[in-house]
């Protein structure tokens, strides 16, 4: 078993390695424009397949499953309120990125307000990515592909802790090489090849499932069994003691997604390397058609795992690995470890890149060295990709002993996702709030919110409040905190988007009617479920 297991294991990471060598091998990877935003010439069908190939890591597949093993449907809020997110970002978002030619936010906010906001944004983005994002990325692979895998019976390790420090070496280690050695086009290509596995592999998981179920009787039998036996986990309106209460929708977990699916310059990175407005478009209304089937695969293993598996003492976030190992054949265990460990590199080097983004362009090229040249800019930042990474293979097997990996995700997220949220809105909607009104939201937000969370005796405030109630109430505090400043010390002159010309900006005519119908299915599938 383990034989058959590893030789199709090593055969599907290989396959897609060998083909984004060969349709990458002759990119441009030596100046700026062809590393980080690969020549912008990235067309619908590989947004689409990056965009949700970065989001679907192993922090969605065993967390957010891990999630559902305890709370069930609810949890997946975090799958269907992100094409709201996605829509916003095609209608409103992305026009106004595109017309900047930016290839970072923080390039934005140094347009729209000074060098020292585009320089704090910068330092913000860093350590969130090297302290909580590429971190968690790694950990969460590792648990996941050690249940898969039978990694213990695998390799004859049978320590925990050795395992762990190994499985987050060895990912992180490939997952750098694809990020710094190729370029922003490498990994869309790489993650495209990855997203059709794991939409495969996801869909065949949920069928074998449901199968073991009904004790092989069928898919739709294991279907009705599961809503017999558990309707309270197929409820999609969440209670007041699950992760994600119902009325969090519309404030911490709503703003958490328009950040993520707008904000974050991991995500976003590729649509600014879109070959035009309209593939942009294109490529995230289709990622929301896509995140709209989400939940078949993020969250209905979880519950699935649950019923299987709840009186036998599994940790949450080991439900979805042990599910996997369990009810797949050996030869398709090992394809779809491959698609995971696809899916932990695809997350991984793409929160590199644009950690390399963020430093060459922004603090390297705008700060550090602003003379240099296209091939010294590309060789920091490949320096720096490398310490990023070690840093973040240190960190990763610390964050072992976590209740629920993907709820405390969200909640270091939400540290710096609400401050520069609020500021990217402000100052794109305003045209007279000055940058000393931002360089205040950034600093006093993550302080906030910090205090908050980590500081006795701030943190009892999170007794009584729910923590996506508080982070929504310090969004709405730095808003309004920004606009007072404009009204009381406005800037001498109103500020006015250039078009740099750099992007044809003509928007696809389908874009408003589809995103209508995308907002229409989130709320059908919402009510459908309502229990």
């Amino acid at each position: 078993m383990h034989a058959l297991t590893l030789i199709s294991f090593l055969f599907f990471t290989g396959l897609v390695a060998l083909i984004t060598w060969v349709v990458t091998r002759r990119d441009d990877h030596d100046s700026t424009r062809g590393y980080f935003l690969a020549g912008r010439s990235l067309t619908f069908p590989f947004i689409a397949g990056s965009l949700l190939m970065t989001n679907l890591s192993t922090e969605q597949m065993v967390g957010l499953n891990g999630s559902a093993f305890t709370d069930g449907l609810s949890v997946m809020a975090w799958e269907v309120v992100a094409v709201i997110a996605l829509v916003l970002l095609a209608l409103f978002f992305l026009p106004r990125f595109l017309r900047s030619g930016i290839a970072t936010v923080p390039q934005l906010l140094r347009e729209r307000f000074d060098p020292g906001t585009q320089l704090i944004c910068n330092i913000i983005f860093l350590l969130a990515y090297a302290v909580i994002l590429l971190p968690i990325i790694l950990y969460s692979g590792a648990v996941g592909l050690q249940g898969m895998l039978d990694l213990p019976g695998l390799t004859g390790i049978q320590s925990h802790t050795t395992l762990l420090w190994g499985t987050v070496w060895v990912v992180g280690l490939i997952g750098s090489v694809y990020a710094l050695f190729g370029g922003l086009r490498t990994v869309a290509v790489s993650d495209t090849l990855n997203g059709v596995g794991l939409l495969i592999g996801g869909f065949v998981i949920v069928y074998f499932g449901l199968q073991a179920v009904s004790d092989g009787t069928g898919v739709m039998a294991g279907w009705d069994i599961l809503k017999q036996t558990n309707p309270d986990k197929l409820n999609s309106i969440g209670g007041a003691d699950q992760q994600v209460p119902f009325a969090t929708l519309f404030t911490g977990v709503f703003l958490i997604n328009v950040f993520y699916w707008t904000t974050n310059q991991q995500i976003i990175q590729r649509t600014f390397a879109a070959k035009n407005l309209a593939e942009g478009q294109k490529g995230v209304l289709l990622t929301g058609l896509f995140k709209l089937l989400g939940p078949l695969y993020l969250v209905i293993p979880g519950i699935i795992a649950y019923h299987l598996y709840a009186g036998d003492g599994i940790r949450a976030d080991a439900a979805y690995g042990h599910l996997v190992y369990n009810v797949l054949p050996p030869y398709l265990t090992g394809f779809f470890a491959a698609v995971m460990v696809g899916a932990i590199l695809s997350s991984f080097n793409s929160a590199l890149n644009s950690t390399t983004t963020l430093f060459s362009l922004d603090l390297y090229k705008g700060v550090i060295n602003k003379d240099a040249t296209d091939e010294q800019v590309v060789n920091a930042g490949k320096i720096f990709g490398w310490v990023m990474a070690i840093a973040a293979m240190l960190i990763a097997p610390m964050l072992a002993g976590q209740e629920s990996l993907f709820g405390y995700l969200q909640k270091m997220n939400a540290m710096y996702f609400i401050p520069i949220l609020s500021v990217v809105l402000v100052g794109l909607l305003s045209k007279r709030v000055p940058s000393i009104a931002a360089k205040i939201a950034l600093i006093g937000g993550c302080a906030i919110i910090g205090l908050v969370y980590f500081v006795p005796p701030f943190t009892g405030i999170l007794d009584a409040i729910n923590d996506f109630h508080f982070v929504a109430l310090v969004f709405v505090l730095l808003v309004v905190g920004m606009l007072l400043i404009g009204k009381i010390a406005p800037r001498a002159t109103a500020w006015v988007q250039q078009d740099s010309g750099q992007v044809d900006l003509t928007p696809w005519s389908g874009a408003i009617p589809s995103g209508i119908v995308l907002v229409i299915l989130v709320i059908a599938i919402y009510a459908a479920f309502a229990g």
